[in-house]
């Protein structure tokens, strides 16, 4: 019986040598042109360029675990890598740099591996509670052909809040070594959001008729009136004056 990857088509990717270091990438990626490095354990830094329409299908296929056959210009062996440290322009989405990491197929490799939560969980179906997944990404340690592309976690089992899937209850493939620790959660049903409940203004008590509100020293006087003041009763003199019509001269 020969071995699933035996049976796996290779992701293959041509590649050149690059001569535009720096600033000056600038210049490649507009003539559509990916700038890269090939690195690893033993192996000489190498800048290289391909183009970005052919990059993005492959990183697509492979992500960061499948292992890509590199095919340099000039060169007839072919370089088993891994991609690594990809990236983006924050805006465009648009690819602006990638890592190569070559391999040695016989020893092993340690890699990030994307954990993907599959089935279908009764308590979130029934509107018990909400899904959360704590870790996306789990550490493993293999061979760079026994990398798995994802960790599933089946989630079809998380009837009720607080249920949990831990690391250790997942199957692991065969030759991958969990570096993560085991009793990390990677899937939860956490209680269904409550609303807040909006608390009304309380009403201001309006005086009675006849009542007048107190105020406090200074309030209510108008900005830059003069303050009012108790009115002084009129003399006898004053008054008379008033009564007394001025006679015509």
């Amino acid at each position: 019986m020969s071995d699933k990857s035996d049976k796996k088509e290779k992701i293959k990717l041509s590649v050149e040598k690059r001569k535009i270091t720096g600033r000056k990438v600038k210049v490649l990626r507009r003539d559509g042109f990916l700038p890269a490095n090939i690195y690893g354990k033993k192996v000489k830094s190498l800048a290289v360029q391909l183009k970005t329409e052919d990059f993005l299908p492959v990183f697509k296929e492979a992500g960061e675990t499948a292992l890509v056959e590199l095919k340099l210009v000039g060169e007839e062996k072919m370089r088993p890598v891994l991609i690594h440290n990809v990236h983006f322009h924050p805006v465009s989405g648009d690819p602006l740099h990638a890592d190569f990491y070559q391999v040695d197929l016989k020893q092993k490799v340690t890699s990030k591996i994307p954990v993907e939560l599959i089935g279908e969980s009764p308590a979130v179906k029934e509107k018990v509670g909400i899904l959360i997944q704590p870790l996306n990404e789990v550490e493993v340690e293999a061979l760079p052909t026994d990398l798995p592309e994802k960790i599933e976690v089946n989630i079809s089992d998380l009837k009720a809040i607080n249920d949990t899937v831990s690391l250790d209850e997942v199957k692991i493939p065969s030759g991958v070594k969990i570096l993560t620790d085991q009793k990390e959660i990677l899937a939860k049903i956490e209680p269904l959001a409550k609303e807040e409940e909006v608390v009304p203004p309380a009403e201001e008590e309006v005086p009675a008729e006849g009542e007048e509100e107190p105020t406090e020293e200074g309030e209510g006087e108008g900005e830059g009136e003069a303050p009012v003041t108790e009115a002084k009763p009129e003399t006898k003199e004053e008054k008379a004056s008033e009564e007394t019509p001025k006679e015509k001269k």
